[in-house]
């Protein structure tokens, strides 16, 4: 039986956190998403170029099966036929120009209690997207619609023929920011380069491949391990459509990587050390020592201050409430006049399959954030 219920705010707040639980085979999970889309946002499948098309669904059926029979489901939610080329059956996914996150990740033997952990904060803008694009533009927000990330999604899916995972989603229900599955594989997303990101000219265009958001659904579809999950990014098609990310990823056995693609398309892992391995806004290949990060400036959005603040205070042996106050340090302020805050703060313990997140509400007093408890979200049954 499948299961959604509000686990977090509500119409007075920021935002209204809803939990989908989704069982059965690949193909009825897809249509469970499409008809929730479809109820609560009014989604429909829209119109594509056929020949590209055509090549994603090729590309998906020999890759990423499960998102491949999660389409059909889709297509028969709507009552369309699959094969038509000329209908995109799965969301448009893209990071506008200007959010900004930071993560750590908390090696085993770095922990007071032994456990791997990763912890992110989850920083966006808390306009609608029509706001934002004025914003962006030069102008000034009008009021405008919702705002983008207001209602979030946590998706826990169980499916008869596959690994069950649970996973945080902004918006679209067929990608995520991130997740865990029942192989205890965690993936968290970061826009990979803020200084270089553009604002998008007009509706992303698919391509055959991963966008940013499908890269942590593909991994915990597909992946069970960190030695996996790289084989896999290296031997996947991604595209990024003006917002290029990076993933930090961790598995149960205490290993861990970010994953980065750089200039002429070219592929980076950079490996977890003996201590913690920490990533903001700017890729780490070009800036590996963080004591000769540069200055910010007005368009990096602090990504060099953040990766030095959060060094520091993840250097010494870290708890599990330590290493949520290091990710509290790089928070964004609750600044009346800013756009932007932390959304949300999760932290992943893969030895426990678990998620655990904290839910921005809305501004207090003085400049504070009001918040949710702390929800944790496990995996499996």
């Amino acid at each position: 039986m499948n299961e959604i219920s509000v686990v977090a705010g509500g119409h007075r707040d920021f935002m209204t956190v809803r939990h989908m639980v989704l069982r059965g085979s690949q193909e009825q999970i897809g249509r469970a998403l499409a008809e929730e889309a479809r109820a609560n946002a009014g989604w429909r499948p829209t119109e594509t170029d056929p020949l590209i098309n055509r090549a994603r669904w090729t590309w998906f059926e020999r890759n990423w099966p499960q998102h491949h029979a999660r389409l059909n489901g889709v297509a028969a939610a709507f009552g369309v036929n699959p094969n038509d080329d000329t209908l995109r059956l799965d969301d448009i996914s893209g990071l506008p120009a200007g959010s900004a996150c930071s993560a750590a990740w908390c090696p085993p033997p770095h922990a007071t209690d032994g456990r791997g952990r990763i912890a992110r904060n989850y920083d966006f803008f808390t306009l609608s997207a029509p706001d934002l694009m004025a914003t962006l533009g030069g102008g000034q927000p009008m009021g405008i619609g919702r705002p983008m990330a207001s209602r979030p999604y946590v998706i826990t899916t169980i499916p008869d023929d596959g690994l069950a995972s649970t996973v945080l989603t902004m918006s679209d229900l067929d990608g995520c920011t991130e997740g865990i599955n029942e192989s205890g594989l965690a993936v968290v997303l970061l826009l990979g380069d803020v200084a270089s990101t553009e604002p998008p000219s007009g509706p992303p265009q698919p391509q055959a491949g991963l966008n940013v958001t499908q890269v942590p659904r593909f991994l915990l579809d597909t992946c069970q391990n960190v030695e996996q999950a790289k084989q896999a990014l290296l031997g996947a098609k991604q595209y990024s459509e003006g917002a290029p990310c990076h993933y930090l990823i961790a598995d149960a056995s205490g290993q861990a990587f970010v994953w980065e693609r750089g200039t002429q398309d070219s592929e980076h892992v950079i490996e977890a050390t003996a201590g913690p391995l920490c990533a903001t806004n700017h890729p780490l290949h070009r800036h590996p020592d963080v004591t000769r990060l540069p200055e910010d400036t007005p368009e990096s959005f602090h990504t060099y201050e953040r990766a030095r603040t959060l060094a520091k205070e993840t250097a010494g042996p870290l708890s599990g409430s330590g290493l949520r106050q290091a990710l509290d340090a790089v928070s964004m302020p609750a600044v009346p006049e800013e756009p932007w805050r932390t959304l949300w703060r999760s932290v992943f313990d893969p030895a426990q399959r678990t998620m655990n997140v904290r839910f921005y509400l809305g501004d207090g007093q003085y400049g504070s954030a009001r918040h949710s408890p702390e929800i944790s979200f496990g995996v499996g049954v």
